[in-house]
């Protein structure tokens, strides 16, 4: 039972997340003119602080509240999220100036791929040794 809540909070999130991570590339890449790695890049950041923090309370549940593991928590978060913003980053190299496809429908692609890698790394790595 545990898993499948974990699993439908990590979809909501996940969801939730994307959003964000969609919503503010669109605004940055389509509506202010921004180069498509700019915007990809400022996103990335928004949507990596919404997910460590909703990760973190709502879908891992880490009751961890001291510094040196709140610490340990966001340092392994970054580093996972820098190596998925590497992978959404590539894709969209791949997708607009390799294939030609829209930026949006490019960013939805890569977004497939990173919510796969980012739960594995949360569940896995990360909130690992905070979870009971």
């Amino acid at each position: 039972m545990k898993n499948k809540k974990e699993m439908f909070s990590y979809l909501l999130f996940g969801v939730l997340t994307t959003l964000v991570n969609l919503v503010s590339f669109a605004v940055f890449d389509k509506w202010m003119g921004m180069d498509y790695k700019v915007a990809t890049t400022i996103a990335w950041v928004l949507s990596v602080l919404f997910a460590f923090i909703t990760n973190k309370l709502y879908v891992f549940h880490s009751k961890h509240t001291d510094a040196l593991s709140l610490l340990r928590e966001f340092t392994s978060f970054l580093f996972f999220r820098g190596l998925s913003y590497l992978l959404d980053i590539g894709t969209m190299i791949v997708l607009i100036e390799l294939l030609n496809v829209d930026s949006i429908l490019a960013k939805i692609a890569a977004n497939v791929l990173v919510v796969v890698f980012n739960y594995f790394a949360s569940k896995y790595v990360i909130f690992k040794t905070s979870r009971g």
